[in-house]
Formats: C-alpha cells, sequence, structure tokens
C-alpha cells in the first residue's frame, strides 16, 4: 500500500471522520463504520485533504485533466481543495466547478455551475467523499452533459470518492462505484477502500481503532452486504 494511503486512513480516524461502533444509516442498515466527511472543518484538515485527493488522482488519472468537478455540497471544498494542492504538488493549474442546487437568474456567473465554465474539449474528473449508491450521479451528470455544444464534447475521465466502502449498491450485487462505472462508462476510483482501512488498523495495525469484536462486526457485515468481487 502507497505511503499516502496509510498516512489518509490514519487521518480519517484521527479526525473522526471514519468511526468504528455501532451505527444506523440512511438506508436502515447496522453497520460497524461510519463515515463522515462533513467532519472536515479545519484550515489545516482541507489542506491534507485535497493533497491525499491530488496525489490519487495523480495516480489514477495523470496530469491530462482541466477541470475537477464538486457536486454540491460536500464536493465544493472538496474540489477547491484539491485544485489548490494539485497546483502546489505538480505545477498543473487545474480549474475548479460545482453545480449549484438552485440556478442563479442574473448576474455574470448566472446559471446552474458555480465556478468554471466547462466547454467541449474539456477533461473532467469529478470529485465526491463517498458513495453507497450512485444518486448523486444522476444529479450530476446531466449538469455536466448540459454545458456541451456537442454531444460527448466534455470528456467525463472519471470518478473518484475518498473511501470505497465495497458494499453492494441497492438492487445490484456490485459496488456503487463499479455500477457508475458501468453505467456511465467511466473509470471510478478511490483514495482508499475499506479492504485497505482493515489491512492498515487491523491486519498490520495495532487494533487501537478495529478491536477484534469491530473485526468480527465487519466480517459479518460484509457476509450480508459485501459487493462481489
Amino acid at each position: 500500500m502507497e505511503q499516502y494511503k496509510k498516512e489518509f486512513i490514519d487521518f480519517m480516524v484521527e479526525a473522526q471522520v471514519l468511526k468504528f461502533g455501532s451505527f444506523t444509516l440512511k438506508s436502515g442498515r447496522q453497520s460497524p463504520f461510519f463515515m463522515n466527511a462533513g467532519a472536515y472543518v479545519t484550515g489545516s484538515q482541507l489542506k491534507r485533504l485535497g493533497e491525499y485527493y491530488a496525489k490519487a488522482i495523480h495516480d489514477n488519472f495523470g496530469d491530462e485533466i482541466d477541470a475537477f468537478f464538486g457536486p454540491a455540497y460536500k464536493g465544493i471544498p472538496l474540489a477547491v481543495a484539491t485544485a489548490i494542492a494539485y497546483s502546489e504538488l505538480y505545477g498543473k493549474e487545474i480549474k475548479y466547478c460545482c453545480d449549484r442546487k438552485e440556478e442563479k437568474d442574473h448576474g455574470a456567473d448566472k446559471g446552474g455551475i458555480l465556478g468554471y465554465n466547462l466547454k467541449d474539449g474539456d477533461r473532467v474528473v469529478i470529485i465526491e467523499d463517498v458513495t453507497t449508491s450512485g444518486k448523486s450521479i444522476e444529479e450530476v451528470y446531466p449538469k455536466i452533459r448540459a454545458q456541451e455544444t456537442t454531444e460527448g464534447g466534455i470528456k467525463i475521465l472519471g470518478e473518484i470518492v475518498s473511501l470505497n466502502r465495497q458494499e453492494k449498491a441497492p438492487d445490484s450485487t456490485k459496488s456503487a462505484l463499479e455500477v457508475i462505472a458501468d453505467t456511465y462508462g467511466f473509470k471510478t476510483c478511490a483514495i482508499v477502500s475499506m479492504e485497505d482501512v482493515v489491512d492498515a488498523l487491523y491486519t498490520n495495525g495495532d487494533k487501537k481503532y478495529i478491536t477484534d469484536e469491530i473485526k468480527v462486526q465487519i466480517d459479518e457485515y460484509y457476509k450480508q452486504y459485501g459487493a462481489s468481487k
């Protein structure tokens, strides 16, 4: 596992973004872990978060990128922080843009997009915190396509999230990231997966966060909800 991935896992638990215990998810599932990207609230946390996204994007997509798209609302600070980090780490200026929940009907920046206005020829990476159902892409994808003047004019390189939960999406045996890739035809990836987390904190870790008891609960959870491999 790359060093930045190990550091990111430690960062998530130290920032209390990733927690272990017993949690009821929106889906009604009882989960032994929970991730809340809204817990990143300080400048130093956002700086580090942007750096981890930038490193993972560089590894997965290279430098031929024109814009980062962050779906409202959590994706907005992610896209901004990543654009800043990418410039600092790799010397490449990549623009950021986000969607508005409600279109602005006045001013020079009216419309449904905040930040850079996408155009034909642009290569875009979508940045999210986590996805369990892929529902957000159903809203975001047509908004990006609406910026084109010719069909397929904007190239969506792919989507990246911070954590791949590796559990079944609704009505599927595949993970949400796999369903998105199959449906839209672009690459999906994550900074780390839950398999990486278990490896770092339990298998090769001190078991401070993932205890033997929690590990049993995680194993049982994935027996029921784990995506097919």
